[in-house]
């Protein structure tokens, strides 16, 4: 044999072993139970007492052995009320086809008395009107005899309905354009509910017997109610005692029916309207090249309580058959739940929970028991609707019990935190069994729990997700500390980490995305149709697909327009802000207006080398704060006060929104969005430590020690803030200090800076106090400390509030925003004065157009800047993306408009009414870096403050003097 071919073997050998190893190993652990590792103890123990005592599941094991009477539903006359205690509520008559109703405003409080036969558990049902508002789900608290049961019913969640306005539209270029989403309010029904959906059952809730007072306390968007009661706690029929109860008919047999996904008749958010999907060859309607609307539901479709309706007609009385062909590419390892509605009702038990399994494909899903047996619906001659809402199923309880997890574990890094620091001596030994074996005996419970909570969700999905890693991870981990505490200061960090990993998993698992092509409706003798792509077909389309990737244009979008007399408007944003925009542009601008746009999304740093190429567009969304004046400078932008109603237009935006927009007398740029700083705040930790929210910076100093000694962290942004993964400097505290006490960025001239005054120096030294004297941290992700409560005060932008309602879900009910900290005036007031920053829209130079050409762009943009384009612009891209891309607009009146609740509305226009207005100026790009540099050399080097400003300052003045000699302007 050759030596080439021995070595061959060898190798082939080697890797062979190696492979069968891999494969043991991974079939091994595919089916490993850690059951070994809790069986025998009890998980329902509260070693060390760590976790929240108001949660449902406390309340639950408390009334454990209470009854659940079977009593005749308890009706409440919503019409009469305790008038001594209501607020912002009434009685209408002839409202939305009810005789009477109870009308409360979105703070509204108000509370009746209920008489209960039989002390016990009972649920509460609510038949609602949406009155039409702001478009965001109505919330309520709700009371028992003047208190919150537990947390969850602190924030009942109750959703609208909405629907297509018109039919889908198809554009010059052949492609669809979602319908506009409306409201289609009507009367609903609802038990009260876990808004998170990690109880599937209604909320059980205990009344004694006897006299009981209930109370709803409005936190968002008014409601009418028409019925209110409780209700015993009942079971659904099984699907044989449902099949028993039917009439025995043979009608419609041979039916057949495709109700296609896209042609939904209502849904619970206007983001689940239909969507496309070019990925596969057998998605009906079918295109490689064109954007046709064919499927329903989508990625956005994944909220517990979620839901949206079809409609269809059966031929006569009959048992029917339903298939749904659906697809669940989102989640691998993971199942998606729906419950299952046919004209309001959940026909039988099976029907509350059906789970569609992860598949690249689309697979038909018949409605069926575990043989495959389908389900016999019996239906009624005429129009149904069938409902399919989310649901977390099993998952659920199992989401729950890690969301306590969570929560306990937090608690435990706090309370060593407390002992060690975030960064504890590696080389010390804490001692921590002696002194805090509470955490020790907390840990083994904990990690005991989470392996059962691993096992279950194995047993549930059938395989190990990469979503469901960190539990193992984290439970391994402190397997090891209770072994060996000494590793837990060593491995503190990573601890924090996996706590984090933990909670965003949580978040992960509790997302249930699918999509639906279609729904078969068929008699019990007819049969789907097959759904399954041959290989060949797959093959053809993906070579199709390949071959439109090189003559479709993706980069324009909605109606193109071949004529030169068309606007060519770019945006900088994303594609979800352009499709909307250009939908918006397509279905309303260009009809009311006749002026043909072409929408085209782009980079931000091409415009500027497009302008001076000759082949830029003539108005540009989302330009950056500073380049109306940086355009200004070079003669390249428009001056909008030379346009008629430039006036009228502004005046519905703040002074500070648009400060810094205008030169010489000019406008240059329109605002678009705008943002500034609140103060976060975690109410339960504040509670722990025994101190309030300051009010002014004084009063934050003052209580540095407290949370120091617990080593407890405040964020204050600085010139190394976090964003993300990230670093970049954030002066906005600077700003606030310096405007807070007197002074002012620029002289009346703007030709130098002003920071040099009494009311600067002042500013920065407090400023860098706070990072030199007080220990303050520049770097930090203050979302993850936030939630770990690690950092329970943080001043951000108020944008973070919705990072943290999306992905901190754990700590809902435990913290709130409010004004930043001010500083105390002699006449006893405070001033919180702030900076903003934001977005504008920009018309670029005009040289060559005409001034007819000019006033079209000029109507565009009156168009885009008016608060009806942008209230329903924010909507819009909330529903499409979600509440964590609420839209920051710059317009007052759509602000107003859009889904914050009245407490939240009113701590945000007031901190507006603070903001400053700060201008740009030419070399303006030089205060920013040299305040940053100063402020780092104070705080790296230990340098005075005083004379390290100044030394700065004689640099940017050199700079603005020098930028302004260069453009032409004025000195001094």
């Amino acid at each position: 044999m050759s030596k080439g071919k021995r070595i061959f073997l060898t190798v082939a050998g080697v890797v062979a072993v190696i492979a069968v190893i891999v494969l043991v190993k991974v079939l091994g652990n595919k089916d490993k139970s850690f059951r070994e590792k809790y069986e025998g103890t009890n998980l329902e123990s509260t070693a060390g007492e760590f976790g929240r005592d108001d949660t449902y599941t406390v309340y639950l094991n408390a009334h454990e052995d209470s009854a659940r009477p079977q009593v005749d539903e308890i009706v409440v006359d919503v019409t009469k009320y305790n008038t001594s205690t209501a607020k912002d509520t009434e009685v209408k008559t002839d409202y939305e086809g009810e005789a009477k109703v109870l009308y409360q405003g979105d703070d509204g409080y108000t509370e009746w008395t209920v008489n209960v036969p039989e002390s016990g558990m009972y649920r509460v049902y609510m038949e609602y009107y949406p009155v039409q508002s702001r478009g965001v789900s109505m919330e309520r608290s709700f009371y028992i005899n003047g208190v919150l049961p537990f947390s969850g019913t602190d924030a009942l969640t109750f959703t609208r309905r909405w629907a297509d306005r018109d039919a889908i539209i198809t554009d010059n270029r052949g492609n669809d354009r979602p319908p506009v989403q409306v409201e289609k309010p009507d009367w609903c029904f609802a038990y009260f509910s876990d808004y998170m959906g990690y109880y599937t059952d209604p909320y059980e809730y205990y009344f004694e017997a006897g006299t009981n007072t209930i109370a709803l306390q409005g936190i968002n968007e008014p409601i009418a109610i028409r019925k209110l009661s409780l209700q015993s706690v009942t079971k659904l029929d099984t699907y044989a005692e449902y099949a028993a109860a039917n009439p025995n008919v043979s009608g419609g047999a041979d039916y057949f029916q495709e109700v296609q996904g896209e042609d939904s008749v209502a849904r619970s958010a206007p983001s689940l309207y239909a969507r496309s999907d070019r990925s596969s060859p057998n998605t009906v309607p079918y295109s490689v090249t064109s954007t046709k609307l064919n499927y329903g539901g989508g990625n956005l479709w994944k909220v517990a309580g979620d839901w949206i309706d079809w409609e269809f007609e059966v031929p006569e009385d009959g048992y029917y058959n339903i298939t749904v062909k659906a697809r669940q590419n989102y989640n691998r390892g993971m199942v998606s739940n729906r419950i299952i509605y046919i004209d309001g009702k959940v026909p039988f038990e099976e029907m509350s929970s059906v789970s569609f399994a992860y598949s690249t494909d689309w697979n038909n899903i018949t409605l069926a028991d575990a043989e495959g047996t389908p389900y016999n619906f019996y239906l009624e001659k005429g129009k149904h609707t069938i409902r399919m809402e989310v649901t977390l199923g099993e998952m659920g309880t199992i989401l729950s019990a890690l969301q306590d997890s969570v929560i306990r574990l937090n608690e435990m890094y706090r309370t060593v935190l407390v002992l060690t620091g975030a960064s504890p001596d590696k080389y010390r030994d804490y001692k921590l069994p002696q002194v805090y074996p509470e955490v020790i005996a907390g840990m083994e419970l904990e990690y005991k729990r989470l392996y059962k909570q691993l096992d279950d969700y194995v047993a549930y999905t059938g395989e190990k997700s990469g979503a469901i890693a960190t539990v193992q991870t984290l439970a391994k981990q402190m397997e090891k500390f209770v072994k060996r505490p000494d590793k837990i200061t060593q491995q503190f960090g990573g601890f924090k980490g996996n706590i984090s990993s933990l909670g965003t998993s949580i978040n992960s698992l509790s997302e249930s995305p699918l999509d639906i092509d279609y729904i078969t409706i068929t008699g019990v003798n007819a049969k789907p149709t097959k759904v399954k792509a041959s290989f060949w077909a797959k093959m053809v389309h993906e070579v199709r697909s390949f071959i439109a990737s090189f003559t479709v244009d993706y980069n324009s979008l909605g109606d193109v327009y071949e004529n030169t007399e068309a606007l060519t408007v770019w945006i900088t944003t994303g594609r979800d802000q352009s499709t909307v925009l250009k939908s918006m542009i397509d279905d309303t601008f260009v009809p009311d207006t006749g002026i043909p746009v072409n929408l085209k999304l782009v980079q931000a740093g091409m415009v500027m080398s497009a302008t001076i190429a000759g082949t830029g567009p003539d108005i540009v969304i989302s330009m950056a704060q500073g380049e109306p004046v940086n355009y200004a400078l070079r003669n390249a932008v428009e001056d909008l006060t030379q346009f008629e109603g430039w006036e009228e237009l502004l005046a519905q935006y703040s002074d500070s929104s648009h400060a810094p927009y205008w030169y010489d007398g000019g406008l240059y740029g329109l605002p678009q969005t705008q943002v500034y700083n609140v103060m976060f705040y975690r109410t339960d930790i504040m509670q722990e430590v025994g101190i309030a929210a300051p009010q002014t910076w004084d009063e934050l100093i003052d209580m540095l020690p407290t949370l120091q000694q617990n080593n407890l962290e405040v964020a204050v942004p600085s010139t190394e803030r976090k964003f993300g993964t990230t670093a970049s400097p954030d002066l906005s505290s600077f700003f606030a200090l310096l405007y807070q006490n007197g002074g002012s960025m620029y002289n009346d001239k703007q030709t130098k800076t002003m920071i040099a005054g009494e009311a600067g120096i002042k500013a920065f030294e407090t400023y860098t106090r706070f990072y030199t004297h007080y220990g303050l941290p520049t770097v930090y992700d203050f979302v993850n400390r936030f939630r770990s409560g690690e950092m329970p005060i943080g001043i951000q932008d108020y944008d973070t509030y919705n990072t943290l309602a999306v992905t901190a879900p754990e700590i809902r009910g435990l913290w709130e925003f409010a004004l930043i900290p001010g500083t105390e005036q002699e006449d006893g007031t405070l001033n919180r004065s702030c900076s903003s920053w934001g977005t504008c829209t920009m018309l670029l130079r005009q040289d060559d157009a005409s001034e007819e050409f000019k006033q079209k762009c000029w109507e565009f943009i009156r168009w885009w800047g008016d608060s009806t384009t942008q209230t329903r612009f924010g909507r819009e891209m909330e529903a499409v993306l979600g509440s964590s891309a609420r839209y920051q607009t710059a317009n007052k009146i759509s602000f107003e408009e859009l889904a914050w609740s009245s407490s939240e509305m009113k701590v945000l226009k007031e901190q507006w009414s603070y903001t400053v207005k700060i201008p740009e100026v030419a070399g303006g790009y030089y205060v920013g870096r040299h305040i940053t540099n100063a402020t780092r050399k104070v705080i790296n080097e230990q340098e005075d403050p005083r004379e390290t400003l100044l030394d700065y300052v004689d640099t940017i003045n050199d700079e603005i003097e020098k930028k302004r000699l260069e453009f032409g302007l004025e000195v001094d």
